[in-house]
């Protein structure tokens, strides 16, 4: 009985060993929340959006020219 609790608490201090390890090396590999490019939304239909892709026009964001030349949209969402 004591060898299996001896070899269940080493099988779980190598797998929380492991993890710790992985763990700490994915952030480098893992894009950052702060690299992301920040998002806006369409006026007229809602969609979301990288801002550098969106057409601005009086302070609201379009993702498409058709969007723009018809304006803001309905807001019953």
């Amino acid at each position: 009985m004591l060898r299996l609790l001896f070899w269940i608490a080493l099988i779980a201090a190598a797998v929380w060993f492991w993890r710790k390890l992985k763990s700490t090396s994915s952030p480098s590999q893992a894009p950052r929340e702060q690299d992301a490019p920040p998002m806006v939304r369409c006026a007229h239909c809602g969609v979301h959006l990288p801002r550098d892709r969106a057409l601005a026009l009086e302070q609201q964001w379009y993702c498409s020219q058709a969007h723009l030349e018809q304006g803001p949209g309905t807001r019953e969402r």
